[in-house]
């Protein structure tokens, strides 16, 4: 995954990134690296501290709106609003028996829940929680996030890639063919909305000149990415909710077809380590998303120009920051409470049909545009008619050309009577595929074909 991710973003979007880094100001990555040993625990203490705490807060928060939409309580009895409901949950999951399946392979069975939850909590090393601070009762000055890279971006997109591992050899690991089928659909799934989200970032990164987060979101000061670049935007949300399977694409663990998916055969704290890591998962895509999208930890417009741009200092960015995150796991919820469950193939086709393809497109369309910026000298309004003409070319060869074929399709299948269906042919009734044509004997009612047993155990 990582090295197609690498193979994405080769040389010549590279080159646009060097070109417009060059015009910007430098690539370096200051600030970093330089605090002591102590302030480098405290931030990573702080960070997981922070996780844990929005993790309890946010399976609470799912549960009140959730329950709200469906005009019920939710937890109200726990705590004061039912806040305490999550670490009651969280004690009951730990005081539970700890089950390991007999077929299971056992060291990997219970390697795989750390590696699905400990690369979600590493991509929030790279996340820019506020400007530079000083740390209370010290002379010491530092930036709120842990460290910085040039490719910080793509250091969250390898780390993430890592936690499909956990969940593939979850599902193998347990010797239960549901388990299988649930890591083998998740991780096709992450894998291809992993692509689409990519792709959805180069051209922030074209604009920002840099895939350093504090940089991007220096570079959104004036205008946020979101607005300007509306459909990478788009893509990314969409991409993001495939990503953290979760409704309505949460099709690995789709009860009716696979039980719980991947993690059938898990209890106790296994259980509790896939479920903390899907809603860090959830925070860690909302916090990138803010981050290269709206702003990242900048205050919004009214705010920020409040009293010469007091609120994009000190620690008043945190609130900014955690208020757009929570933005994001509302509209994570808010899916969940509305959208019904898609088909997989349905969702399969959607990513590398749809979102890729119009990833590609707008790729494109972008690295022209900020090529002729750099480059200067152009007239822009004859360079965007030409992108709308290809643009619209490209809308009716994907959408219009597939329906032609699928009705030559429907047009070239032979014209003969599709073979009878006995729906009661095994005793059972058991609904006919598409196509095919039930016989008047698979009407007649379940007790004329079926044995029945008596009360006291006897076949009839």
């Amino acid at each position: 995954m990582i090295a197609l991710m690498s193979d994405l973003l080769a040389a010549p979007v590279l080159q646009l990134v060097s070109a417009a880094a060059d015009g910007a100001g430098t690539d370096d990555v200051k600030g970093f690296g330089g605090d002591p040993a102590w302030v480098v625990i405290l931030k990573a203490v702080l960070i997981f501290v922070i996780l844990v705490v929005l993790t309890l807060f946010n399976i609470w928060f799912e549960r009140r709106v959730v329950a709200r939409m469906q005009h019920r309580i939710g937890p109200n009895v726990n705590g004061p609003f039912g806040l305490l409901q999550s670490l009651a949950d969280g004690v009951k999951l730990a005081l539970k028996e700890d089950i390991i399946p007999t077929a299971a392979d056992k060291a990997i069975f219970i390697l795989a829940p750390v590696l699905s939850t400990v690369p979600a909590f590493l991509a929030f090393a790279v996340i820019p929680f506020g400007p530079e601070v000083r740390i209370p009762f010290t002379d010491i000055v530092t930036p709120m996030q842990l460290t910085d890279m040039p490719v910080a971006v793509l250091f969250i997109l390898a780390v993430s890639s890592i936690g499909i591992y956990g969940i593939v050899l979850g599902g193998w690991s347990s010797g239960s063919t549901y388990s299988l089928l649930g890591a083998l659909r998740s991780s096709a799934q992450m894998i291809s909305y992993e692509v689409a989200m990519g792709l959805a970032l180069v051209a922030v990164f074209l604009y920002a000149g840099s895939m350093s987060t504090s940089q991007i979101v220096d570079a959104q000061e004036r205008l946020w990415f979101g607005i300007i670049l509306i459909p990478s935007f788009v893509i990314y949300v969409i991409s993001m909710v495939g990503e953290t399977n979760r409704a309505p694409f949460d099709l690995a663990e789709a009860e009716g077809e696979l039980v719980g998916g991947f993690h059938t055969e898990y209890s106790s704290l296994k259980f509790a380590l896939f479920f903390l890591a899907e809603y860090v998962n959830m925070v860690t895509v909302s916090a990138l998303a803010v981050t290269l999208f709206l702003g990242g930890w900048r205050a919004p417009w009214p705010l920020s120009a409040v009293n010469d741009n007091m609120f994009n200092h000190g620690y008043w960015p945190f609130l900014w920051f955690i208020g757009k995150v929570m933005i994001f796991i509302f509209i994570f919820i808010w899916l969940r409470g509305t959208l019904p469950r898609l088909r997989y193939d349905q969702f399969m086709a959607f990513g590398w049909k749809r979102l890729i393809p119009i990833s590609l497109v707008w790729i494109v369309a972008v690295a022209a545009i900020r090529a002729m910026s750099l480059e200067g000298g152009f007239d822009r309004k004859y360079l965007l008619a030409a992108i709308g003409v290809v643009v619209v070319l490209f809308l009716v060869l994907m959408f219009v050309g597939e329906k032609q074929e699928e009705a030559a399709e429907a047009g070239s299948a032979p014209d003969r009577e599709p073979a009878p269906f006995d729906a009661f042919a095994g005793g059972y009734p058991v609904p006919p595929m598409p196509g095919q044509a039930t016989t008047s004997a698979s009407s007649r009612p379940v007790s004329s074909t079926a044995t029945s047993a008596t009360s006291d155990g006897s076949v009839e």
